[in-house]
């Protein structure tokens, strides 16, 4: 390779890189101090929900994060480009953060920046992964998959960073300063993309399927949106909590359909492809459930270690959002670790055991926060029972998050290749959803109970799922012979 390179990889994934790390960088700092700053008094400077409500908004929130990758990723396709649509939604997430920032106590710019923060999100997220693919020739998968590991190390960086560095500019209260940095950390990454544009050299500039007509479709579906929300508002009946079960409705709605959809229709699928579609519908149950627990958290488990534990590591005095720093430094660790055994072991473990093994995991990470939080009703706990909560979570992820990645284009129709992979994401946008919504069971469970039910229900899953994997393994047509029509 000539010219300037990368670690070995073209010079525009330096670019990338670098907007990647401080997109991830304001999208956790921001997530690492939300819920705590919704639950806070207003004497507090906060918004003063309950800690309930803060954990729905949450779900919601990083729920539709994911869910509306999909219309960024059309939008990118058919109108603006993958490089256009980065840029916009880089800017619109600033805007998102500077929303927020604002020193006023009026929660409409709370609101209004969590808005635009998704619909950048939106734009940006997808197309960068997009555009880290075009930059390799066709053939050269090898390349390719080293350059998305150096990007998905970018993710990790900023993930491990944002937390603590906002967590302790938002101490005492000074929440608009937490979500200040935030803003300034999309603008480096903004200023990194344009100062680092030429390097590009005209990937994603324009859609793959340019229908400019069709800018004005999305605009109506954005303003018929917007005339309902302030419908319901005029009927004195909008609040926080149901406009989060009724998000959370919506998205429940939306696997159901599209998974209806591909089945039932013809689409000129062959007999193997629906068999295929049939068992990642279970796949993509089971990921759900995961993603139910993982993504508590910025929420539920944020609060338990504002609440209930010694906030001190070797001694060292840390903030209660440093604890979201423990979760990607340890897929840091692990990730190279996970690739040799998934190497090492090869087709002796299937999917589904893979992921009955990530849900049992899981489950047993709520075990280990219920006998926590028993021992914290006794007085506050060291803050390493969320290290090891966090270690164990982490095992489970690494067993599921990049295999079903891989499953998903596997089992994808080839109808529907383009598509599979923003379904695999609304797993995650229904977990993070649903568990949102499972903070409401702490009006009729003690703490640990809550933890244990969670655990029950994904261990559970897990056992049914292993139950089943060889029945699954077979639906999958790794010992199944295509069926040609």
């Amino acid at each position: 390779m000539s010219g300037r390179t990368f670690f070995g990889h073209p010079w525009a994934l330096a670019t990338l890189f670098g907007t990647e790390m401080w997109e991830r960088f304001s999208w956790y700092g921001l997530r690492a101090i939300l819920a705590t700053f919704l639950a806070a008094s207003p004497a507090q400077h906060g918004l003063g929900l309950s800690q309930e409500t803060a954990q729905a908004v949450v779900g919601v929130y990083g729920a539709l994060i994911y869910l509306v990758a999909l219309p960024g990723g059309w939008i990118a396709d058919r109108i603006l480009g993958s490089r256009r649509s980065v840029f916009w939604g880089g800017f619109i997430i600033m805007l998102g953060h500077i929303s927020m920032a604002l020193p006023v106590s009026s929660p409409f710019f709370v609101w209004l920046g969590l808005l635009l923060i998704i619909a950048g999100t939106g734009l940006l997220k997808p197309n960068m992964s997009v555009m880290v693919g075009r930059l390799y020739p066709e053939g050269d998968d090898a390349r390719r998959d080293a350059g998305f590991s150096l990007f998905y190390m970018s993710i990790n960086l900023g993930a491990f960073v944002a937390p603590i560095v906002v967590g302790w500019l938002a101490d005492g209260d000074r929440w608009h300063l937490g979500f200040g940095a935030a803003a300034v950390g999309m603008a480096f990454g903004l200023a990194q993309y344009i100062r680092g544009g030429r390097h590009l050299r005209g990937i994603g500039e324009r859609p793959v399927h340019a229908q400019h007509h069709l800018f004005w479709r999305v605009a109506g579906i954005a303003a018929a949106t917007a005339i309902g929300l302030g419908a319901w508002a005029a009927t004195g009946t909008l609040t926080v909590d149901r406009l989060t079960v009724a998000i959370t409705v919506v998205i429940l709605i939306v696997p159901v359909a599209y998974f209806a959809y591909i089945l039932l229709g013809s689409h000129e699928l062959t007999e193997d492809e629906r068999i295929r579609m049939k068992a990642y519908v279970w796949l993509f149950v089971a990921a759900s459930v995961f993603w139910m627990i993982y993504d508590l958290a910025p929420s539920k488990l944020l609060f338990f270690a504002r609440d209930h534990t010694d906030l001190s590591l070797f001694g060292i005095p840390i903030q209660p959002a440093t604890t979201q720093s423990f979760n990607p430094l340890f897929i840091m660790i692990f990730v190279p670790v996970f690739a040799a055994l998934w190497v090492r072991l090869g087709t002796r473990v299937s999917t589904p055991q893979k992921f009955a093994f990530a849900l049992i995991v899981i489950g047993l990470s709520f075990v280990v926060m219920a006998i926590a939080a028993a021992l914290a009703g006794h007085g506050r706990v060291s803050v390493w029972w969320l290290v090891l909560v966090y270690l164990i979570q982490v095992f489970g992820e690494l067993s599921l998050s990049p295999v079903g990645l891989s499953v998903t284009t596997k089992l994808a129709p080839e109808a529907f290749k383009g598509q599979m992979l923003g379904v695999w994401f609304i797993s995650l946008s229904v977990g993070d959803a649903v568990g949102g919504q499972t903070g409401r069971l702490g009006r009729v469970l003690s703490e640990p109970m809550y933890y244990l039910v969670l655990a029950a229900m994904a261990i559970v899953a897990g056992i049914a799922l292993f139950m089943f994997a060889r029945r699954l393994r077979v639906m999958m047509a790794e010992h199944h012979d295509p069926v040609i029509r």
